[in-house]
């Protein structure tokens, strides 16, 4: 994606990652002259090679992501917990409270699991769809800034390019929004090392031993499996289209500033579990194929260090998107919605901004107050369930560990996460009802392209031949519901507008409802979980027999509004 430059845009970004090109989308798409500036050679190779980003960014982010069709690896419907207590007797603990129903599972999931460079490659294609420029290969090595205020940037072959606006989008370890004075260098203890494997494997062999799950592994140190607890994290493994990713990450510096061996650690914890692991010795190890083997650098626990926390994200001239500003998460090492939310409120400030003709740090402050009152955001940068994990590991308590896990990936999650998410979701339902519609095609086409890799061509399903021509009955019920449900939400909406102020206030009673009451429905839910593995295997076969036979028009997606 090379272009000629000019001498100046309206807005220039840098970084070609989730949040940069999410936010060019953004104001590219709203007319503003738009410049994407990559130091790699291809888009996404600088980030974390995969991930699973969660639910909530696909329905609250962007909106070209969730109308889009992004290449995801594989939906998730559920997390698998390994406690190892005793490797050597096998003694182990699980923890899979948290996941999906069917028949809904896995059409309708937690996340996607995702490859970084396909799916940043893809925003980028986006982008410029609508009309950014997006150029790779090339260093911003500094800033143009005049009057305390960003003008440009400084190209490493010395060009200069002026700009209204720099959203800085280069990620955790960028240096420019040091060198324009509001952030400093992260210190070693909130830097993470991860360690990650790629491995090959036959998409029949991930369907069967993985299903739609992803694996987390926690261990006591002793156990030499995986990384202290709280200093970084488990291990995690997520299974792909036709391969698996291994990771587990480990902060560069404990509390007391001693420096980890962390490659003579890795090694070792990495072949523990695949030689003492049950499931991945028995299963796995013959199956996978190793095809890389990367080590990259990240923030953790930046949301719990109060100095760094309080850093601004913005200045006269420059914004600061997604890692570049500290909004990692804390709770779930994962800054993929964070990114987007950041990028789309900078897209609109930055757009704002420009047609006010004032940039000025005053001005930018608005962007500021948005992220730091964005429910999920706040959240998710600050939780403490990861952290507190050493907690467990110092007193080497099991039921300290138990407890950290399941109210972090098990199903103790929801009581925390719950304010959060039904906040935004009010403030989703008040810009356009219809955007329950855009989620329930999201699910089915997801699904659907991922099951048929995305290719147009569906001429097959297993064995059976599925007909190229006219819809199924089934295909026109489901397009009549949308249909139907978008027209009463559309004559409602008054209404819905109203309530969903209405239920604000219980919206911020819902997290410590919910933690309350957890004794009661919990055991509720895991019991029909049982029950509806067994007795809602059919409805769940048809469903997904169903939408991959549907043609890809069945669940396309409607035109919203967007802010």
């Amino acid at each position: 994606m090379d272009c000629t430059l000019r001498e100046s845009y309206d807005v220039v970004v840098v970084g070609a990652g989730f949040g940069g090109t999410a936010a060019a989308h953004h104001t590219a798409r709203h007319g503003l002259s738009t410049l994407v500036i990559e130091r790699a050679e291809n888009i996404g190779e600088k980030i974390i090679s995969g991930l699973t980003i969660p639910i909530y960014g696909f329905l609250f982010g962007p909106g070209f992501i969730r109308d889009g069709t992004p290449p995801i690896e594989r939906p998730v419907d559920g997390i698998i917990n390994y406690i190892v207590t005793d490797i050597d007797r096998e003694e182990i603990v699980i923890d899979d409270t948290l996941r999906f129903p069917k028949p809904f599972a896995p059409i309708f999931s937690f996340g996607y699991n995702a490859y970084c460079a396909d799916f940043c490659q893809w925003q980028a294609d986006e982008a410029v769809r609508v009309g950014a420029e997006v150029v790779t290969k090339t260093v911003v090595s500094d800033l143009i800034i005049e009057g305390g205020s960003v003008r440009g940037v400084v190209l490493e072959d010395g060009r200069n390019i002026a700009a209204k606006i720099v959203i800085n989008a280069e990620g955790s370890q960028g240096l420019l929004s040091v060198k324009a004075g509001i952030r400093k260098k992260y210190p070693p203890r909130v830097i993470s090392l991860a360690d990650t494997y790629d491995y090959t494997m036959k998409k029949g062999d991930v369907d069967r031993i993985f299903g739609h799950s992803i694996r987390f592994l926690w261990a006591w140190d002793e156990q030499n499996m995986a990384p202290p607890l709280g200093y970084g994290n488990g291990l995690m493994v997520w299974p792909y289209g036709e391969s698996l990713h291994f990771m587990q990450d480990q902060c560069l510096a404990m509390d007391d500033g001693t420096v980890q061996n962390l490659k003579k650690r890795f090694e070792t914890y990495h072949k523990n579990v695949v030689e003492k692991l049950p499931w991945w010795r028995d299963d796995v190890e013959a199956k996978a194929e190793l095809r890389a083997h990367t080590w990259q650098c990240f923030e953790i626990f930046v949301g719990l260090d109060d100095e760094l926390r309080a850093m601004p994200l913005s200045t006269g001239g420059m914004l600061l998107v997604g890692d570049a500003g500290g909004l990692e998460s804390t709770e779930l090492c994962d800054g993929v919605p964070a990114a987007w939310f950041s990028a789309e409120i900078a897209g609109r400030v930055a757009r704002e901004a420009i047609e006010a003709g004032d940039v000025s740090e005053d001005f930018l402050s608005r962007y500021d107050r948005e992220i730091r009152n964005h429910p999920i955001i706040a959240w998710s940068i600050t939780a403490p369930h990861r952290y507190l994990l050493r907690n467990a590991q110092q007193d080497h308590d099991l039921g300290s560990l138990r407890k950290y896990v399941h109210a972090g990936w098990g199903f103790g999650a929801l009581a925390h996460t719950v304010s959060p998410l039904f906040r935004v979701f009010l403030s989703a339902i008040r810009q356009d009802p219809r955007v329950l519609t855009s989620w329930v095609r999201m699910f089915f086409r997801n699904y659907r392209h991922w099951h048929h890799s995305y290719s147009d061509d569906v001429s097959s399903c297993g064995d059976e031949v599925i007909r190229p021509g006219d819809r199924s009955v089934g295909e026109y019920i489901f397009i009549f519901l949308m249909w139907w449900s978008d027209l009463v939400l559309t004559v409602f909406w008054p209404v819905l507008w109203t309530m969903s102020y209405l239920f604000v206030p219980f919206a911020f009673l819902m997290k410590a409802i919910a933690g309350f009451m957890v004794w009661l429905y919990e055991p509720l839910y895991v019991r029909l979980l049982g029950r509806l593995d067994t007795s809602a295997v059919g409805m769940t076969e048809a469903l997904i027999r169903f939408t991959v036979k549907a043609r890809a028009a069945t669940f396309g997606a409607k035109k919203r509004r967007e802010p």
